[in-house]
């Protein structure tokens, strides 16, 4: 037995025990606040609580956790969630105050701890428990966990890098991860754990094993329905050996559970060496969620068994059969464990509700006292009188209210009125920012806040491939800043296919350009980790058509960290890749209608050279904030000139260029359609068509400083074209230069898109002219608009 599992007394004994069945009275508390009206869904850890604690006295101060939803117990014992911050939760309190890790904007069940500052700065994670936010998606944590684990790496073996102790001690920082059995069949989970097996990273994988996926058993689930014995072969020989330590016990068994623990966590913390720990015969006495019962599919038997098995009452009969506590004490424990959770139940409520109460109140005041002005009773009473006698009113009713009297009263001008209307602009702007805010940084560090710095040409600047261009800004910035480091496929000992990171393997060492396998979701994972913890990583998906492999990661986890931990946390992850036109199916993608949709919340870069790439980059590891640049792939061995600073000018994101002064008509568009375009425009001259082309340079943002309309003020046409599908992106800039834009208004035609076919490209130049708008295409396109609002001048072609 490990010393410090030895040294465990009758209190530490009776501390856990008063934990565990805290968190098992809030988790039934939980459910029934759920089917009383009070919360909208609940997902709880019931049954999981031994390994929980038992895991949580493995876990010191820096390390850090990615888990899931069935997690209460362990955030309570490790002091990073108070039985009212859990209820909070349930409740959706809006406040950061109230509930810490996602200003009610997640539901129940998801965890992590706030290591940013209210500046947006980051604190001394290496002196804090720190948990990670947390995700529904089953599975999902897992490529977020390797990186966390991948940092410490880093942070040990980089000499560079022991300078950032406020982030980590010498690497002995822990990655703790939490997964359900069912889960483990995500391919995500498989990838993780190859991943870490190869990097040889301090990553403790635990598996809550209750033989169950909701409704469905481990027979459908898992092959020999044990997931430990099919990653046998992952088992390292011994010590020194690659490969991972992998642990086997009872869910129920408290002692085998803290000595597992232990050796696990020391094993990591240690060797740097992967463990997983597979928990076996655990339940879930309240079922899935509150969604349904689980004796819908559970047989009688397994109900049964269930009972006999419940943690917390194999922990009972352990405490009086060795002596520790008698029954009269347990009894008083429980007791008072259930008390304690009503107090904290209580006061989540209170807290939560009363504002809105007030502010309902505050309402009816002024609605009446609008009905005394106005004389519209018989219009506002029923509406008044509901929203007196609604006992739990939301702020959506109050709101709702409002707005349907002010319609009634549309016609009356009174002081009462503006009163309300003054009460409704606070109240939209209020609930903006409970729950619309945060999406992007807004620290001091935040891409708008990046000193913008112009590129500089000697007289005599030589003309080089556009990939040295690239070379020479990752270069410089590497030299700048020890965080930055750049991972992916033939990223290291070749400098990556387009030779961008050429010779920079050799000149900063395997740590800082880093190979990987085939693996774009974890690659992706390992940069979210690492960047939460202070590095810069530059994560490589080789070609943007492979980007796919990683978008629900970027989706799910990245986009909307700031958000749904209102400021909490940060991932400021680049990711590089290269798309638009090469050849074939697979490698001539421009699928950016689908990233658009998917990464509100991540930065979208489309620069049309290598120039305008570096510049991006280089405002990008100055900043705090996630971004995605797609480099231009038939743009690497184009000429551009070499810049004097090449590591040290900035681009603004979110600022079109205009490429071509005109005074028919605008084109807008971006990436490798700049070159198209342009030389489209030079044969629309000859025919006597001025076209104005502007790069709108970055999607996301699109145009802050509407440059766009300005342009279409003068010209009053527009085309949008680009290489994604009908519908795309281009419907996508329409939308935003016409409605956020008002550009309809200086409009003498219809305005236009112009984008590729439905399909993905075939192979060979025949198939990109045939499948991607061509340089005729766009002369035909400007040429038709221009043809029917001047047909004499400019007769039909065909």
């Amino acid at each position: 037995m490990p010393a410090s599992v030895a040294s465990l007394t009758k209190t530490d004994f009776l501390h856990d025990y008063r934990l565990g069945w805290e968190s098992r009275h809030a988790s039934l508390a939980g459910r029934k606040e759920v089917f009383m009206g009070k919360a909208k869904f609940g997902i709880f850890g019931d049954g999981k609580e031994l390994p929980q604690l038992a895991m949580a006295r493995a876990f010191r101060a820096g390390d850090w956790r990615a888990g899931y939803y069935r997690d209460q117990t362990f955030m309570l014992a490790i002091g990073e969630l108070t039985l009212q911050q859990y209820f909070a939760q349930l409740y959706a309190h809006p406040d950061v105050e109230a509930e810490p890790a996602t200003a009610g904007r997640a539901m129940n069940g998801h965890f992590g701890t706030r290591f940013l500052d209210e500046d947006g700065n980051f604190r001394a994670s290496a002196e804090m428990k720190n948990s990670s936010a947390d995700i529904s998606p089953t599975g999902g944590q897992m490529p977020r966990l390797v990186g966390l684990a991948y940092a410490s790496k880093l942070y040990r073996q980089n000499p560079e890098l022991h300078q950032f102790s406020d982030f980590s001690v010498n690497g002995n920082e822990v990655a703790f991860g939490t997964i359900g059995n069912a889960s483990t069949s995500e391919g995500m989970f498989f990838e993780a754990i190859n991943a870490a097996g190869v990097l040889q990273i301090p990553m403790l994988i635990s598996v809550w094993d209750d033989h169950y996926g909701i409704s469905v058993p481990a027979e459908y689930q898992t092959t020999k329905q044990n997931i430990s014995e099919i990653l046998k072969g992952f088992q390292r020989e011994g010590e020194g050996q690659d490969g991972f330590e992998i642990y086997r016990v009872n869910g129920w068994d408290y002692l085998a559970l803290l000595e597992t623990y232990e050796q696990a966590a020391e094993a990591c913390r240690s060797q740097h060496v992967p463990a997983l720990v597979h928990v076996r015969e655990l339940t879930q006495p309240q079922g899935h969620s509150t969604s349904g019962s689980h004796e819908r599919y559970k047989s009688t038997d397994r109900l049964s068994w269930e009972q006999e098995h419940d943690c917390l009452l194999k922990m009972r009969e352990w405490l009086l059969a060795d002596g520790h506590a008698s029954a009269e004490e347990l009894d008083a424990i429980e007791k008072e464990a259930q008390q304690l959770v009503k107090e904290a139940r209580t006061a989540a409520w209170q807290e939560f509700f009363n504002p809105i109460k007030q502010e309902r109140d505050e309402v009816v005041e002024l609605l009446n006292k609008l009905v005394a002005e106005t004389g519209t009773e018989n219009q506002l009473h029923e509406m008044v009188e509901a929203l007196k006698h609604n006992t739990t009113p939301i702020r959506a009713d109050l709101v709702r209210t409002v707005r349907r009297a002010l319609r009634q009263v549309r016609e009356q001008r009174s002081a009462s009125r503006r009163e309300l209307q003054n009460w409704l602009e606070q109240a939209l702007a209020d609930n903006a920012d409970r729950y619309n805010s945060y999406l992007f940084s807004q620290s001091e560090e935040a891409v708008g806040n990046i000193e913008e710095v112009a590129v500089a040409y000697a007289d005599d600047a030589a003309s080089v491939d556009g990939r040295e261009v690239l070379q020479a800004c990752f270069t410089a910035n590497f030299e700048r800043d020890a965080r930055i480091f750049a991972i992916g496929e033939d990223v290291g000992r070749i400098g990556d296919v387009n030779q961008a990171f050429a010779g920079l393997q050799e000149k900063f060492g395997e740590l800082r350009v880093t190979d990987t396998g085939i693996r774009e979701c974890t690659i992706i994972g390992q940069g979210i980790g690492a960047a939460m913890r202070g590095l810069k990583p530059i994560t490589e998906i080789q070609y943007l058509d492979y980007l796919l492999y990683g978008i629900q990661t970027l989706s799910d986890d990245v986009a909307c960290l700031q958000y749904r931990t209102k400021g909490g946390q940060k991932a400021p992850l680049i990711v590089r890749t290269r798309g638009h036109r090469l050849e074939g199916i697979w490698h001539s993608g421009s699928p950016i209608q689908m990233i658009l949709g998917a990464i509100r919340g991540i930065h979208l870069c489309v620069p049309r050279d290598m120039t305008q790439a570096a510049g991006f980059y280089n405002t990008l590891l100055r900043s705090d904030e996630p971004a995605i640049v797609i480099e231009c792939l038939n743009g690497y061995r184009l000429k551009e000139k070499m810049p004097q600073n090449p590591g040290d000018f900035t681009l603004p994101l979110g600022r079109p260029e205009t490429l071509l002064r005109g005074a028919d008509l605008t084109i807008v568009t971006y990436g490798s359609m700049c070159r198209i375009v342009m030389e489209a425009a030079q044969q629309l001259a000859e025919v006597g068509i001025s076209v104005e082309v502007m790069d709108v340079q970055t999607l996301l943002p699109f145009d802050t400083d509407h440059l766009i309309v300005d342009s279409i003020q003068r010209t009053n046409r527009v085309l949008f074209a680009d290489e994604d599908v009908p519908g795309g992106a281009t419907a996508y800039m329409m939308q935003q230069v016409l409605d956020e834009q008002h550009a309809y208004r200086f409009l003498d035609s219809q305005p236009r898109c112009l984008s590729a076919q439905a399909h993905r490209p075939p192979y060979g130049s025949d198939g990109d002219y045939f499948s991607k708008p061509s340089v005729e295409d766009v002369f035909d396109a400007v040429y038709e608009i221009m043809q029917e609002a001047d047909p004499k001048r400019f007769p039909a072609i065909y």
